[in-house]
């Protein structure tokens, strides 16, 4: 090992690599550590957003380092049959802000933007335009790729930031305005208030196939904002295609992406809500273990870490596959919305604790109870059935 190897080299600038960056700096600022994005900026163009309960004091204290916007006064959703505004306070964090707040945070020998990977080795990561980066550990937090050994289907959506001549009236988060079309799957608004006049507003669907038609969705919205009345300009646009995953050999996917002494994380390495795509909480949590570890483990010692974390992580989650194969194999689409009515007659502290990926024996046993919203022969078959490889395009 050369003596000028940093001490750790995380690939794949998104939620995942900079919140741990940002917690492995922040723990033990003496070592050097490099965060190594293809992009020309942090994080994409998303906007990730979690209720104010999800993560502890600690991942509190974390994502404070960033700009996030936050809503007091609870949030709300909107379905056919009833309307319920829940007590929770929220918080949302744009892309933008996350990759402002890393380049605060974070040292500047720590920025590699513009750094396309094109080989990882246990002590070296090598860059397209020919430089390597010689490390102690390797973490591998690149975005997730379609894996024909894990079945499921897909979350689309398109979501924009609008200007509003006037005010829009949306005093509170809408977590699901349901209420709209269901087209093919379960479709609904999600609704950001950014100030008086700013509206986030997102359209997404619960489908069986990875395909996006941007300039239809872009027509719904816009048909959604005229039926309220609302003209403005487009500020800021985003799209996004998430697996969501019903199944599959887990084992046999992490395989096919795992390379000898270098640690898997991220979504690439499974650390995602299977059901909801909601990624805050487990990222965070994901970022303070590996803090905590990393001062005391050389590279192969990391990546069997994070391995075990994401096998334990698949294990825990399996409760939240069975409700996805519910909603893909034993819903029609169309109807696919009766399933987050429902849910929503909970119980706050249950539904939080569903977000959170953290549901209780006691929660899993309250949301299947009562009367099922799907048929109970559909749901056999579902539970019975091998469910569709995450493959994009693919739904045979």
């Amino acid at each position: 090992m050369s003596a000028s190897a940093i001490d750790l080299a995380i690939v794949g600038g998104g939620l995942a690599g900079g919140l741990t960056a940002l917690a492995v700096h922040r723990k033990y600022p003496e070592l050097d550590v490099a965060l190594i994005e293809a992009g020309d900026s942090y994080g994409g163009n998303h906007r990730w957003s979690w209720f104010e309960s999800d993560c502890g004091p600690k991942g509190d204290a974390l994502l404070g380092s960033f700009e996030a916007k936050r809503w007091t006064g609870g949030n709300e959703v909107r379905f056919p049959r009833h309307k319920r505004r829940l007590s929770a306070d929220y918080r949302s964090l744009d892309s933008r802000d996350f990759d402002a707040g890393l380049r605060r945070c974070l040292p500047q020998s720590a920025l590699h933007l513009n750094a396309r990977v094109t080989a990882l080795a246990p002590d070296k990561v090598t860059l397209a335009d020919g430089r390597s980066i010689a490390a102690r550990r390797i973490l591998d937090c690149r975005d997730a790729a379609p894996s024909p050994h894990l079945t499921g289907g897909w979350q689309v959506f398109l979501g924009q930031h609008r200007r509003m001549d006037a005010p829009h009236g949306v005093t509170r988060p809408v977590i699901m305005d349901a209420t709209v079309d269901q087209i093919g799957g379960y479709r609904f608004l999600y609704l950001l208030p950014l100030s008086e006049t700013d509206l986030f507003l997102e359209d997404t669907y619960y489908q069986d196939r990875a395909e996006l038609d941007a300039p239809a969705l872009r027509e719904r919205i816009e048909s959604y904002c005229a039926e309220r009345g609302w003209q403005g300009d487009l500020v800021h646009e985003e799209t996004g295609l998430l697996p969501v995953i019903t199944g599959g050999d887990f084992d046999a996917h992490r395989e096919a992406l795992e390379q000898p002494g270098i640690a898997l994380a991220g979504a690439r390495g499974g650390f995602v809500h299977p059901l909801t795509s909601y990624t805050v909480p487990i990222a965070v949590r994901t970022a303070l273990a590996v803090a905590d570890a990393v001062g005391g483990m050389d590279g192969p010692d990391l990546a069997g870490f994070v391995a075990a974390r994401a096998r334990d992580h698949w294990r825990s989650t399996g409760y939240y596959r069975l409700l996805g194969k519910m909603l893909f194999d034993a819903a029609d689409p169309s109807e696919r919305y009766r399933i987050f009515e429902r849910f929503y007659t909970l119980p706050e502290p249950l539904i939080e604790r569903f977000y959170a990926a953290k549901s209780s024996p006691l929660d899993k046993l309250r949301i299947l109870s009562g009367k099922p919203p799907v048929p109970i022969r559909s749901a056999v078959a579902a539970l019975l059935g091998k469910g569709a490889p995450l493959v994009q395009g693919d739904k045979s």
